[in-house]
């Protein structure tokens, strides 16, 4: 087995001809933690275990040709993949996942520790020559690629709890004599589960498209007394539905640097989140408070708030908060949330509110805010 310095002279070869090579990386968090607790023995017993586990799976899994290589002392381990397959093409993204996949899953079966893992497809040798900065950015690719299929996979939940709800709705009106009431009320559950359907829909273009973006200030400005107004109306009927009074005190005129899609898609995602895990028969205020360079949009509610421990967390994809068993919902909201913010270099927070619930701060630029006034900090 390679050390890294000897896997690079194989790789740079390669990629002078131009070609483009997959590195797959396996790392062993346990490494370092060990290492902190039980001291650099008990580390050492672990990389060997672990080294030993990775060349088996990587001599029995990998084609002659290609090349496998672990640093002395680090807790990461690579696979270049470089030679053709047998119909003499080069790896593709499915090879390399899949190649991936299966050592992780047979280190982790002879050892029973956790890897992650992930790869790059290196095109220059620089980066062969700098190949713990490769490493790190085929991990950082591989936790985005992680995300991005659990995102996918709750979303694709999601996704049918709505449609089922319409589509029965719908075969009802269709299928039985009802009186016009009844099918009035059909027709606005129909419409409301259409709206979250929605609303879910595009969650997971803009998740998906923001965390692949670098951050950027929109050119135009946004009205977000409006934005507040046309959030609160969609979100009208399953207010209705708790009995929960939706208010608004908002400052009219003032404008963000923040796209209106995106803008109401975090508002959605707020008053919806305070729907859900407020009272019934409670009410729900969006208020905003300018602190130049930045607007406050603020939500509170009435509802058991949020304990301190899950403050961070919560906005998290996937994580639900409190009560949220009895609540509908896929932890994602919040995780857009988020991810809106920091691609406008605003922020977003929840604290105690004095409805007694929690408060949630999306903070946006104010629209002539300069990219240096939004770094400067506040006083």
């Amino acid at each position: 087995m390679l050390s890294a310095a000897g896997l690079t002279p194989a790789l740079e070869a390669e990629l002078e001809t131009g070609r483009t090579v997959a590195l797959l990386v396996l790392r062993l968090p346990e490494f370092a933690e060990r290492a902190w607790r039980e001291g650099k023995r008990a580390a050492q017993r672990l990389e060997r275990l672990s080294a030993a586990a990775f060349r088996e799976a990587a001599e029995r899994m990998i084609r002659d040709g290609d090349a496998f290589g672990h640093e002395p002392g680090s807790d990461w381990f690579a696979v270049a993949l470089l030679a053709p397959g047998r119909d003499g093409s080069f790896s593709s993204v499915l090879d390399a996942r899949a190649a991936l996949e299966r050592i992780a899953a047979a280190i982790s079966l002879t050892t029973g520790l956790r890897m992650e893992t992930g790869w790059w497809p290196l095109s220059s040798p620089v980066e062969a020559r700098d190949l713990a900065r490769t490493v790190e950015r085929a991990l950082e690719r591989g936790a985005k690629e992680r995300e991005r299929y659990e995102f996918l996979a709750t979303v694709g939940h999601e996704l049918r709890t709505p449609l089922t709800s319409i589509r029965g709705y719908i075969e009802t009106l269709l299928d039985d004599d009802v009186d016009a009431a009844t099918a009035r009320t059909f027709l606005e559950t129909a419409r409301r589960e259409a709206l979250r359907l929605g609303r879910l829909v595009d969650g997971m273009l803009e998740f998906s498209l923001l965390d692949l973006s670098a951050r950027a200030l929109p050119a135009s400005a946004t009205d977000v007394g409006e934005q507040i107004v046309s959030a609160i109306e969609a979100l009208q009927p399953i207010a209705r539905s708790r009995n929960i009074e939706l208010r608004h005190h908002v400052d009219p005129g003032t404008r963000a640097r923040i796209e209106p899609d995106a803008c109401m898609h975090a508002l959605l995602n707020l008053i919806e989140n305070a729907i859900k895990y407020g009272r019934d028969g409670g009410s729900v205020v969006v208020s905003s408070n300018r602190r130049d360079p930045f607007l406050d949009i603020i939500v509170d509610d009435d509802g058991p708030g949020v304990p301190g421990s899950e403050r961070d967390s919560i906005f998290q994809l996937r994580a639900r908060g409190l009560d949220a068993a009895a609540r509908p919902g896929s932890g994602i909201g919040l995780a857009i949330v988020k991810a809106i913010a920091e691609r406008i270099a605003g922020a977003t927070w929840v604290e105690s509110s004095p409805l007694g619930g929690a408060r949630f701060v999306l903070r946006v630029p104010v629209f002539g805010a300069s990219r240096a006034e939004l770094e400067r900090p506040l006083s």
